[in-house]
Order: structure tokens, then sequence, then C-alpha cells
């Protein structure tokens, strides 16, 4: 199937590892033209550097995006992208008891305003070209809240409220919105979460990945490359007609209809 990508332009937030870096290979794979956004840029030219030649182009840049002013200087590239995918690095566990003020004010910064001020600047070149694909990477946690991942769970579930909200305001405009929820995704966030537990309940990293193994339905961690593949179909033409939801890919793993 022909995604319609050819010559799209893409920026992907969080891109230097894990399901961002995915996306913006897949995109670029796809035909799109991709500005891959991280803080590190060390990682960001290693994907870079590693892009095999295609239809698509990846460049790097780098951003902190808690930084309302750094984001300001994405200001250019916003304006002419077509598929605008907000995805950013999880925060520390913590229970919803006891996380400081300093942890929620921070992270609702990067996680949730970085996403309204990113969109802010890309929709009027939306708008105007009457195409726009906007994804929204969450976490099975706003469905199935996850044990001591409290301000996930939170600030996630916010974005989804905001997403689904600007969806209708913007669909008729040829624009989408959607959220992408993954489930236990073979990334380093999700080998880091694993071993926090492991130290935390003084049990084999063995163990715990056997256990998260048997809650899963298909019997495995997924591939990133399998989630990017979503988000790559969702960002096309040929999804025009999908927006307001939250699309799992988790193989199962959320008991929830």
């Amino acid at each position: 199937m022909d995604l319609g990508l050819e010559k799209r332009r893409a920026l992907v937030t969080g891109a230097s590892r894990g399901l961002g870096r995915a996306i913006a290979s897949a995109l670029a794979a796809e035909g799109a033209d991709v500005v891959a956004v991280a803080r590190s840029l060390e990682r960001l030219n290693e994907l870079v550097a590693g892009t095999p030649p295609g239809r698509g182009s990846i460049t790097a840049s780098a951003c902190d995006l808690g930084d309302s002013a750094a984001i300001e200087g994405l200001a250019a590239p916003l304006r002419q992208t077509d598929i605008l995918v907000l995805n950013t690095g999880g925060p520390p566990p913590g229970s919803a008891a006891d996380t400081p003020d300093s942890v929620w004010s921070r992270q609702f910064e990067s996680m949730f305003l970085s996403a309204v001020r990113l969109t802010r600047l890309a929709l009027p070149g939306m708008r105007k070209r009457g195409f726009g694909r906007i994804l929204a990477v969450v976490s099975s946690g706003v469905i199935q809240p996850i044990p001591n991942l409290s301000v996930s769970n939170a600030l996630r579930a916010a974005l989804i409220g905001w997403a689904k909200t600007l969806a209708s305001e913007v669909a008729g405009e040829g624009i989408t919105v959607n959220c992408i929820a993954p489930g236990r995704i073979a990334t380093d966030r999700v080998a880091e979460l694993d071993q926090g537990r492991a130290a935390r309940e003084g049990i084999d990293i063995r163990q715990v990945e056997k256990e998260s193994r048997a809650a899963i339905p298909a019997g495995r961690y997924g591939d990133a490359a399998e989630f990017a593949a979503v988000a790559a179909f969702l960002a096309s033409a040929r999804a025009s007609y999908m927006t307001g939801g939250v699309i799992r890919v988790d193989g199962g793993m959320i008991r929830s209809v």
C-alpha cells in the first residue's frame, strides 16, 4: 500500500531513541523528509548517519522540550510541517502521594505544554495547505494506570483530553489528531522500568520480564518497528477519516474493551 508520504514534511520529537527514533525511520522509509528532534545532538547524528539511502531523509535538530524559547527556535521547520509526532521521554517513576511539586511542574512543561506549543506553531501551515497529521505518543497507562508511574499516567491522560478537543476543532480542515498508546515495547525505557522494578522488589530481572510477558496475550514484548508502522499509517493520506482516537499497540495487554 502506498501511504502517500512521498515528500511530506515531518517533525518527530524524542527521536534520538526508542519509539521516536523508530517513527522517524519509518516515515523516512516511506518518503517523508523528517526533522528529528531531541536533546542529544550526538544521538540524533547517529540516527542520521545510520539511515539508509531511500526516498526520504532525516535531519537533526537539538531541542529541550522543557524550554519554551528552544521550542520557538523550531518555528521555521514547524511552519512547513505536514506531520507532527509529539513524543516525549518518560518521566521518573514515583507514587501519586509523594511526588513533589517540582517534578510535576517540570514534567508538565516538557510532556504537556511542549505538545501545545509545538502544535500551535505547526497548525497555521497545516491549515493553509489543507493537510495535517498530529500524532501524540502516550502510554497504556492512560487506559490502565501503571503502578509507580503517577506522573506519566496523569499527564499523558491530560494530553489525550487536549488532543480529543483539538481533533474536533480541526477535523473539517483536513487535519487529523490521534494518540497512540504503546504497551510493553522493547525499548531502553521499558528496560529501565523493568530494572527499576527488579531493584525495588529485590527480584531477578528475568523474573520481571517473565511476568510481564505472561500478562501479554501475544506472549512477547513488541518491537519498536511494529509500533512505528502504525504511526506511519496514521500519518498517511490513507488515514484521512481517523481522528480523535486512541489507538493501542499492545499485543492485547490492556484488558478493558
